[in-house]
């Protein structure tokens, strides 16, 4: 069974920084495409950032410039380091990985949360 495992959030001060890291167990495949999607109270889940292969990198307009998603090559562990946090970046993140082109799965999320 495929499973993701976020780590990494917790409580922050405003304009500080967290990592987040995922890593996957239950394969030996490699996945496509990982990324990185948070939900915040009453709103929908959003996409945050993606990697895709070559190294080929997406942010949501609030994250470009303050957030940095990355990938150990091939391996099925993804990171986003978060910097310059704000109230506003509270929700839980989601780990997200598609495989074969189609599979996508989920981790159960981490909760980040941003104090003013």
């Amino acid at each position: 069974q495929v499973r993701l495992v976020e780590s990494g959030g917790g409580l922050v001060q405003a304009g500080g920084s967290l990592r987040l890291s995922c890593a996957a167990s239950g394969t030996i495949f490699s996945f496509n495409t990982m990324a990185w999607y948070r939900q915040a109270p009453g709103k929908e889940r959003e996409l945050v950032a993606i990697i895709r292969p070559g190294d080929l990198r997406n942010y949501a307009d609030s994250a470009k410039g303050r957030f940095t998603i990355s990938r150990e090559g091939a391996e099925n562990t993804v990171y986003l380091q978060m910097n310059s946090l704000k109230p506003e970046d509270t929700a839980v993140y989601y780990c997200n990985g598609i495989m074969h082109g189609s599979d996508v799965y989920w981790g159960q999320g981490t909760q980040v949360t941003v104090s003013s």
